[in-house]
Formats: C-alpha cells, structure tokens, sequence
C-alpha cells in the first residue's frame, strides 16, 4: 500500500480536481540503492502494476513515469514489461522522458554542432525504444544506446 496516493486523492476529489485532467508522475517500484537483490523486469513490472492498481483512480489517464537514474535500457525493458502485465487500471504506461532517457543523445552532442545530427539519431533511437515499450513490444538491445550504466548518484541534489 502506498501511503502518500490514498491522502492525495481524496484531497483531489474534495478540491474538485478533474482527474481525467492530470498525470501522475511517479517512479517504478524497484529495489533500494543499496539493495543486493536482483530483480527481473516482470518481478519490476508485478509490484509496480499492483501497487497502481490499489492506488490510482481508473478516472487518471496516464502514468508517465521517472526513470530513477536506471539505464535507458533498463528503464525501457521495465516499461516493456509494464505494459505486458494484464490490468484493471486503464491507464497509458509510459515516460516522463528524464536523464536515463536522453544519455545517449547527451553522450553524442557533447555541446558541438558537427554531432546535432548524431544526437538527433540517438534521440531518435530511444524514442522508438520507447514508443515499442508502451506498447509492450520492445525487444531488448534491437535499438542503441550509449547508456550502459544508468545515471544514478547516490545522494544527488537538485
């Protein structure tokens, strides 16, 4: 059970909040930083599916989630898997588009014009990795990536 879902949507209901109006934005439901278990995608997808099930309002259209400093391989796997859970929430699966995402397009630009093009093409990649995952066909590594290890800072502040 999610204890901060459950309060902030009652307080939505009693302020009038059009839900089919909102997104939520939240991260997956993944093991600790310092976590020793290792976890598939589908155990990813399981716990994370479950817990919106018992959360979020069927009235929220989409869940646009964070991707919590994993790879962008690892961030879309876990989306692919997502998608390929069978639910009672009718709600889209898919990104918020963070720094996990755009590493490889980062990685390529390094601020220089003559690599636009080669960041347009990483972007590119990982927008079609992406776009398969929301629908729960990606097949893993069938689309590039500089991002190998994620972006993951321990004790990062914005």
């Amino acid at each position: 059970f999610d204890p901060l879902s459950a309060p902030v949507y009652k307080n939505c209901e009693l302020n009038g909040v059009f839900l089919e109006g909102t997104l939520l934005k939240p991260n997956m439901t993944v093991p600790g930083a310092n976590g020793e278990a290792k976890t598939s995608p589908e155990q990813i997808a399981q716990f994370t599916v479950r817990i919106l099930e018992r959360t979020v309002p069927p009235a929220v259209p989409g869940i646009m989630f964070l991707s919590g400093g994993m790879s962008e391989e690892e961030a879309t796997t876990n989306l692919n898997a997502m998608n390929l859970v069978p639910r009672k929430g009718p709600w889209s699966l898919s990104f918020s588009f963070g720094r996990a995402l755009q590493q490889s397009c980062l990685k390529s630009w390094l601020g220089l014009e003559e690599n636009v093009k080669a960041a347009q093409d990483a972007m590119l990649a990982r927008a079609r990795a992406n776009s398969k995952a929301t629908f729960g066909k990606y097949i893993v590594g069938s689309e590039p990536t500089l991002d190998k290890l994620g972006s993951f800072e321990a004790q990062y502040k914005y």
